[in-house]
């Protein structure tokens, strides 16, 4: 007979989970789904190394665990924070938690352009999310913001550097996943930017998956640059045959023409199978992939908003037929 394995008792917001340990608070938020998780804007479950730099996922550990039920003084990270059996944190239901939140928001707005009308990565950006929810009419910052030049650092890949927040998931990509990294956080401080070592371009196999990881539009497709918004294209799940990589993707269609290739992420914005540039890039033609269907849109998205995946509804077909 082999021994069970032990598990920690959890409750966030109120609701009860038994998770095994070395779970992070914010992986347990997330088996619970629903409201109660975090956000993250830096944490990525598949890349080791991410995560506690952006401290958007902050929560508050009311009860330590059984053995020592005192509260913890300080906001946590909740991805980089375990849990222990007993434990009971706040996320939403915290006043201390959503004023934090609030001010982390406030900050990373800080240098960032107001070009949401022109990026595209708008109804796609985390970040654009988390300002709608947490963020000030005004702002209280008097200097000026930092300011880049637009700089391609590949064949198909331009670097918004104003857009970007330091969250290090495209290094993390590039240092993980492709043979050799050729960008990474250039300086210190407040100089601190991402950037390529002596101009090097990013030409690896795998690069693009930088483009899908980046939570912001700091990171955009060349080929799909202002050709369109998301929530006027198609997401459809699609195959192909490929030697480099699983050939699972989602094409973004407008009409009966594949608009830009992008691999397919989960509820939380993570990518669980990455693809390969010449699937990302190269394949435009119809022909060249297995349609699936419709792409199911998990996470609350503008994307989604004409629910052209979904049946209409019978009152809506009544009221037409008035």
């Amino acid at each position: 007979m082999s021994e069970e394995i032990q598990k920690f008792k959890v409750t966030i917001d109120g609701k009860t989970i038994e998770v095994e340990p070395g779970t992070t608070i914010l992986n347990a938020a997330r088996q619970i789904g629903g409201d109660i998780v975090p956000p993250a804007m830096c944490y990525y479950s598949s890349l080791k190394g991410s995560g506690g730099k952006c401290r958007t996922c902050l929560v508050e550990v009311s009860k330590g665990s059984e053995k020592d039920p005192r509260p913890m003084p300080k906001l946590m990270a909740s991805c980089s924070t375990t849990v222990m059996d007993g434990m009971e944190i706040k996320n939403k239901s915290s006043e201390r938690v959503v004023k934090a939140r609030g001010g982390v928001v406030e900050f990373l707005l800080m240098n960032h352009p107001l070009d949401c009308p022109i990026c595209d990565q708008a109804g796609e950006c985390h970040l654009q999310d988390l300002a709608y929810e947490h963020g000030h009419s005004k702002t209280r910052y008097e200097f000026n913001r930092r300011e880049f030049d637009k700089i391609d650092i590949g064949e198909y890949i331009k670097l918004h550097m104003t857009r970007c927040i330091l969250c290090y998931r495209c290094v993390y990509t590039a240092n993980q996943l492709t043979e050799k990294r050729e960008h990474g956080v250039l300086k210190r401080g407040d100089a601190a930017e991402i950037g390529t070592f002596i101009e090097n371009s990013l030409d690896n196999e795998f690069i693009g998956n930088v483009i899908d990881v980046c939570p912001v539009g700091a990171l955009t497709d060349k080929t799909f640059r202002f050709k369109s918004r998301v929530w006027y294209t198609k997401p459809m799940d699609a195959s192909c045959n490929c030697d480099k990589c699983s050939g699972k993707a989602v094409v973004w269609m407008i009409g009966d023409e594949i608009a830009r290739v992008t691999a397919r992420k989960d509820e939380y914005g993570e990518v669980k199978e990455f693809i390969c540039n010449d699937c990302r890039f190269n394949k435009k033609d119809t022909n060249q992939w297995n349609i699936e269907g419709p792409r199911k849109i998990k996470r609350h998205s503008v994307i989604s908003a004409n629910h052209y995946e979904k049946e209409t509804p019978k009152h809506t077909t009544l009221l037409n037929k008035a």
